[in-house]
Parts: structure tokens; sequence; C-alpha cells
């Protein structure tokens, strides 16, 4: 079975088994494990923030990160289609206490400056929500895995910091970003505060995520953490594996592109998607089915499991594909004529 429902559904390299069975462990809890220890360095280095902090899952991630910066009754503002406002159960106002007020994303997963600007409360006013944290997301899931710019982060970064607001970055792909902009994660995220990002997608480690940020900051983030119930003991069984991750992992990413792209391209010859391939800048694909197709996306996606593939379908007339590890140039080459099969009549 060709798998592109995800690069979650990644399973973890020889050498990271390897380390995972290796790992020197201590209690992380009382921050005396050694594995966890060397990770968070790591991390942090390659983020450019001075310290990090090792947690379960993306979206526990951006929850500590949203609720270290923010109390209860501020507000978050972020895009329409940001992973947090679509996909993380409302935690942050459920468990926080926090609003959020959302403005457009645009294609490549930015957002408009005049539009942040006019989403800022100012002046105060007692009637209001305090405006304390924007949230950013690169790559953006929703928005084609789009790479957002630095120019788009740093500018986004200026205007939340001259209105004394902070910056979150939903940074579950960054080193997708930082494979396709050809910029380092660390330019990428200089001017905002803090930043997630995933072991457990594109980077091929079995689970785990990242958040970087000042020492307060952090300090403050292991707080949350136990508070949610993330506080692990010997996690470097853990950490193990993200330090192969970090080290191993990072340019292969290309490859993920690569496949996506030679995806997008094939399916483009087909009248029955519309589709155009410059659109898919890293490892995630939206196809989008034609007039000429007479399914829908479910139906679509179902047929495509009896040819051998996954995807899933993500509205009434799109599927999303998502190459990662697991996925050679030979898998896309019989993706393609699996997928045309199944949109089909």
């Amino acid at each position: 079975m060709i798998d592109l429902r995800s690069d979650t559904v990644t399973l973890p390299s020889a050498s990271m088994r390897k380390a995972m069975a290796e790992a020197e462990l201590g209690d992380d809890v009382y921050g005396e494990d050694p594995t966890v220890n060397r990770l968070q360095e790591m991390a942090a280095e390659r983020l450019g923030k001075e310290d990090a902090l090792l947690v379960a899952t993306g979206t526990m991630a951006n929850l500590v990160s949203c609720l270290t910066h923010c109390q209860r009754g501020d507000e978050i503002i972020l895009g329409d289609q940001a992973h947090i406002q679509v996909y993380e159960a409302g935690g942050v106002s459920a468990l926080g206490g926090v609003h959020t007020r959302t403005v457009p994303n645009q294609p490549d997963g930015s957002l408009r400056l005049e539009d942040v600007d006019a989403a800022i409360r100012k002046p105060w006013n007692v009637h209001y929500p305090v405006s304390r944290l924007l949230a950013l997301e690169n790559t953006h899931n929703r928005c084609d895995g789009s790479p957002v710019p630095v120019e788009k982060m740093d500018a986004l970064a200026k205007l939340a910091h001259d209105n004394g607001m902070s910056v979150h970055v939903d940074g579950a792909r960054i080193f997708n970003a930082q494979v396709a902009l050809g910029v380092p994660a660390r330019r990428i995220v200089a001017n905002c505060d803090s930043v997630g990002f995933c072991l457990s997608k594109g980077l091929s480690a079995p689970v785990g995520s990242v958040i970087c940020g000042s020492r307060a900051f952090i300090a403050e983030a292991k707080r949350w953490r136990k508070m949610v119930g993330g506080g692990m003991r010997q996690a470097g069984i853990i950490a193990a594996a993200g330090i192969v991750a970090l080290t191993e992992m990072v340019d292969r990413l290309a490859e993920d592109h690569a496949n996506a792209r030679r995806l997008a391209i094939g399916l483009a010859q087909s009248p029955l998607f519309c589709i155009n391939p410059d659109d898919f800048k890293t490892d995630i694909v939206y196809i989008t089915l034609s007039e000429r197709c007479p399914f829908d996306a479910a139906t679509v996606s179902q047929r495509l499991k009896e040819h051998g593939v996954l995807a899933n379908a993500t509205s009434a007339r799109k599927l999303r594909a998502v190459t990662h590890y697991g996925i050679t140039s030979e898998d896309i080459d019989r993706a393609i004529p699996a997928f045309i099969a199944a949109a089909t009549p």
C-alpha cells in the first residue's frame, strides 16, 4: 500500500531504532535525562533560541506555547486556516480561556499586514480582549504546504512587536520551509519569540515535538507542560530518535519535495484534475477534482484504496497527498495511474 495520507505515517529509521535502544536515560521531570537535554540543546541551537522543551505532540507544543504567552481573556490573532484554529479541538480556548481572532490566510500561508493591523485591539478598551499573541504557521498545511517567505515573517513579527504582542510560530514542518526556501530555520524564525516543530512528520521520528524560545519562556512552558500532563520520565527513548532526526533527516526532505512535484506534474496531465504543479513547493499536494470527475473526493479516496493508494479527502472536491520518508519516486509513478483510475467513471 502506498500511503500518502500524511507524513505522520513515517516509521523510524534503523539508526533511530538503534539510538532508542541504546539511549542514556534519566528522569526528565527532574531535568536529569541526558539524552533529552542533548536534544533540547540541539533544537535550541538549530532554531536560534536560548532554550528548548521536548513535548509529546505538535498540538501540545502549540497549546503550551500559547498558554505561556497568554493569560485568560487574552486574544490570539491567527489565520483562518491555521492548524491551531482548525485542527486542535479549540484547546487554547477550552483549556486556556484564550480568545482567537482570525484573519484570512493568503495563498502562500502568510497574513496581510493590513489585516493583522486592523485585527489588533487598539486603543486599549475595557470591552475588548487584549491582543497578546500573533500565531503564524510555516510551512502552512492548508495553504498547499507553502513555505512563508522570510521577509513576510519579519514584517509580521515587527508589526506584532510594535503593538506589544509576542509571536509564536507553528513550525511543525519548519525544516521543510528551510529546505524549500534555502534559508536556515533559525533565520526564518529569528524575529519570532517562540517556535514549535515536529519530530514525527517528515523528520520521521516516532513521536515528539520541541518548543524553542527564551530561557524565561521555556521555564514557564515547563509548568504548563506539567499542567496538561506532558511531563515524561525516561523520555530519552523518544529524544534519541529526535537527535537522529535532526542530524540525518533534514536534508533528505528535498527528496520528499521532489516526489510531491513529480506527483503534481503527473496528475496535471489528466483532465480529471485541476492542479498547478507550481503551487506545491514542499511535501504536500492538494488535488482538486475537475468537472469531468463524477465522484466526490470521499468516493475517489475509497476507490483509490482499491488501487493500492491511500490519500485523504479534505473537502467535497479535494484530496491531499503527502510525500515522506517511506515513499519513493517509483511509488509516485505507480500512484499517478491509480489516482487517474480512481477518478475515472
